[in-house]
């Protein structure tokens, strides 16, 4: 780690933080072993020790973090043990904050304008305020990227309540923060992509309206549907409403190919509007001109009329489209991919990588 960028992150903790006793009490607990000596495991850490072994702590997993732009802090970080939020923010014990999570491929950020835009109205949901101007924060994404130095990556950006106090109320917070994490761009495989993915009816509840609209930081729901695919052996879980009909994935939009060639998507009163559902949809006009496609909409779909679909599909920004080939134990298209999923999968890819008004260049060109 670069000494220039230890000292900023040792002066800008001390400067937040006011920590005039310069320690932290840190606590290992042994559940095993209640006894007297307990207290004698317990250590008083300086602020120099926590510091340092910050630093030894160093994980495995954390070869993934590129880089970290934090408002706390006032910079950007790239040693990973340093890529802290405060405690006391209401990101981390309330989940008070919205975020975005976009890709970059070959130093170009696809749709980042789409993605600050649904920020900017997640933010007005929330009442948060984006603590810059858009041209700043646009900037800011581009200069954390920069430093990760790599062409693809995965980026979230964090807009949080800031730090302040552990109640809900949200005005004890003075400002909000902006965190901005670079990650490695993992994609699934090739093979996953030939093969197609499985999905299965989730038993969580979907969101109400209104939240489901926020691209909130409170993402329990999202995370038990996670965890009810991988204990049941399946790709994803789709989340179906009150009546009946099919919903959101925990990360990713659904759509569906009819026997009739239409393209049906959930209607997105009750689910977030993905980005990358929404511009295959602008793309799918060119299928439906072409007579690839009948129809290309919102509609309410059914479990039923899913399981009956010639083809299903999921999307999400780090993948693009997957095809789905079993639902609930039904197989979709015989079992195998689509050729619509082909085709649509091939437009998005040509418009990753073709298409100035969606690309953002990461690197600045000489003029």
């Amino acid at each position: 780690m670069a000494e220039k960028e230890l000292i900023i992150v040792r002066e800008a903790i001390v400067d937040k933080l006011f920590l005039s006793s310069r320690s932290i009490v840190f606590c290992t607990v042994n559940c095993n072993s209640f006894d007297v000596r307990m207290a004698e495991l317990i250590q008083k850490l300086s602020f120099d020790q926590v510091i340092d072994r910050l630093l030894a702590m160093k994980q495995p997993y954390q070869s993934n973090y590129l880089a970290m732009y934090s408002s706390w802090f006032g910079g950007i970080i790239t040693e990973p043990p340093l890529m802290l939020v405060p405690i006391d923010d209401h990101l981390v014990h309330r989940g008070d904050g919205v975020f975005e999570a976009f890709k970059c491929a070959d130093w170009k950020v696809y749709a980042l304008d789409r993605h600050l835009d649904r920020m900017e109205q997640s933010a007005k949901g929330s009442f948060l305020t984006i603590p810059m101007s858009r041209p700043e924060l646009v900037e800011t994404v581009l200069a954390t990227i920069r430093e990760a130095n790599v062409p693809d990556c995965s980026v979230r950006l964090f807009l949080s309540r800031g730090p302040g106090g552990f109640t809900t109320n949200p005005y004890e917070c003075p400002a909000s923060q902006l965190y901005i994490v670079v990650t490695t761009l993992k994609m699934p495989s090739a093979e996953t992509y030939a093969r197609g993915v499985s999905l299965k009816t989730s038993r969580i509840p979907v969101k109400k309206a209104l939240f489901a609209n926020l691209k909130s930081c409170n993402y329990l729901p999202n995370v038990l549907m996670k965890k009810e695919a991988i204990d049941a052996g399946v790709d994803y879980t789709v989340s179906i409403d009150e009546q009946g009909l099919l919903g959101e994935g925990a990360t990713e939009n659904i759509g569906i190919i009819t026997r009739k060639g239409e393209f049906l998507v959930p209607r997105f009163e009750r689910i977030l509007r993905g980005i990358t559902i929404s511009r295959t949809i602008e793309l799918a006009g060119a299928l439906a001109s072409s007579g690839d496609l009948a129809l290309v909409g919102e509609a309410d779909i059914t479990p039923a009329q899913a399981y009956d679909a010639a083809e299903i599909m999921m999307f999400g920004t780090t993948f693009d489209v997957l095809p789905v080939v079993d639902y609930d134990g039904h197989a979709i298209g015989g079992g195998r991919p689509g050729p619509l999923y082909g085709k649509l999968r091939e437009l998005l890819r040509r418009d990753m990588q073709n298409c100035p008004e969606m690309l953002t260049p990461v690197k600045k060109t000489n003029v």
